[in-house]
C-alpha cells in the first residue's frame, strides 16, 4: 500500500494536470529534448525502463524479477547516490501511459520512503514532431524520523530535478548532447 491517499493524482495520462491534491507541494516542468520519429522512439523505450532515473544516478531494483520496465502495480527500489550516502526509496508504480503521442509511468511512495508522494515522467509529442519531457510531482514530508530531514530531501529534489530535464537529452544517451533531429 502507498503511503499517500491520493493514488494516481499527478494524471499522467493526461496533457492538463487539473487534480492537484491539497497539502502536497506540487511542481510541473516540461523540457524539450528533441524532435522527430527516432528521437520520439529512443525518448519512449527510455522512460519506461526508468532511463530518467538511472541516467540521473539513481540504481533502480526491481524487487521480484530483473525486468526494470514499468507495470502498473510493480514495486521498486530506488537508490539515492549523495555522496558517500545511499537512500533506499521504496515505490510502487500507480499508472502507465502507453499511446501513440503520450508514454511514461507515475509511481508512488510506499512506507520507509524518505518523503511521500508520487512523480510522474511522461515524453510526449507535438503534432510539429517535437518531442517534450514532462515532470510532474507531489511531495511532503516522510512518516518518522524522515520528517526531521525534509528540508534536506527537499534540497536534493532540486539537484535530481535538474538531472532529470537533461536525462534524455539527446540520442537517449544521456545529458550534454544535441537534441535528435535538431
Amino acid at each position: 500500500m502507498t503511503s499517500y491517499s491520493a493514488v494516481g493524482a499527478t494524471c499522467a495520462a493526461e496533457e492538463t494536470w487539473s487534480r492537484r491534491p491539497a497539502g502536497f507541494r506540487a511542481l510541473e516542468r516540461s523540457v524539450r529534448i528533441g524532435r522527430g520519429d527516432e528521437c520520439w522512439r529512443l525518448a519512449t523505450v527510455a522512460v519506461v525502463h526508468w532511463g530518467v532515473k538511472t541516467r540521473s544516478g539513481f540504481d533502480v531494483r526491481p524487487v521480484s524479477g530483473t525486468d526494470l520496465r514499468v507495470g502498473e502495480g510493480q514495486d521498486f527500489t530506488l537508490v539515492a547516490r549523495i555522496g558517500p550516502l545511499r537512500v533506499r526509496e521504496p515505490v510502487r508504480v500507480v499508472a502507465v501511459v502507453e499511446r501513440p503521442d503520450r508514454c511514461g509511468f507515475a509511481y508512488g511512495t510506499l512506507p520507509g520512503h524518505p518523503v511521500t508522494g508520487e512523480e510522474a515522467f511522461v515524453v510526449h509529442r507535438d503534432a510539429d514532431g517535437s518531442v517534450w519531457l514532462t515532470l510532474r510531482s507531489l511531495t511532503r514530508p516522510g512518516r518518522g524520523l524522515w520528517r526531521l530531514v525534509f528540508p534536506a530531501a527537499l534540497v536534493a529534489q532540486r539537484w535530481y530535478r535538474r538531472r532529470y530535464a537533461r536525462a534524455l537529452l539527446g540520442d537517449g544517451g544521456g545529458p550534454g548532447r544535441p537534441a535528435v533531429g535538431d
